[in-house]
């Protein structure tokens, strides 16, 4: 009887782990933090025309960097998910509508980034 207790008990915890940090492909576009704000009122067109030289300014690379999907949500990326995004954004030659496809563990509206690919 108590190893089935046992047994369900980390059966359980297994599954509340997964529930909170689950793999995932988001999609929307990249946005540093600091202008995310303003531009999530000001909706999707403002997104797109938000520039690749603003995201990498110094105020707005430092405040970090997120996505802002289709549906209005915008999710952080943890700090090596900051990194790969100043790294994607020098990479890039787009000069805005900086829409990215974003692989890693999300839980909440935070994902610890895996990778980012601009399309």
């Amino acid at each position: 009887m108590k190893s089935a207790f046992k047994l369900l008990v980390a059966a359980g915890l297994l599954v509340a782990f997964c529930c909170v940090a689950q793999a995932a492909d988001v999609e929307g576009i990249l946005l540093d933090k600091k202008c995310s704000a303003k531009i999530m009122k000001e909706g999707q067109e403002a997104a797109q025309a938000h520039t690749r030289q603003c995201a990498l300014m110094p105020d707005c690379a430092k405040s970090g960097y997120g996505v802002l999907t289709a549906d209005g949500k915008f999710i952080s990326f943890d700090e090596a998910g900051n990194k790969k995004a100043i790294q994607a954004l020098k990479a890039s030659k787009k000069k805005d509508n900086l829409k990215a496809t974003v692989t890693g563990e999300q839980s909440g509206e935070t994902i610890k980034v895996a990778s980012i690919k601009l399309l």
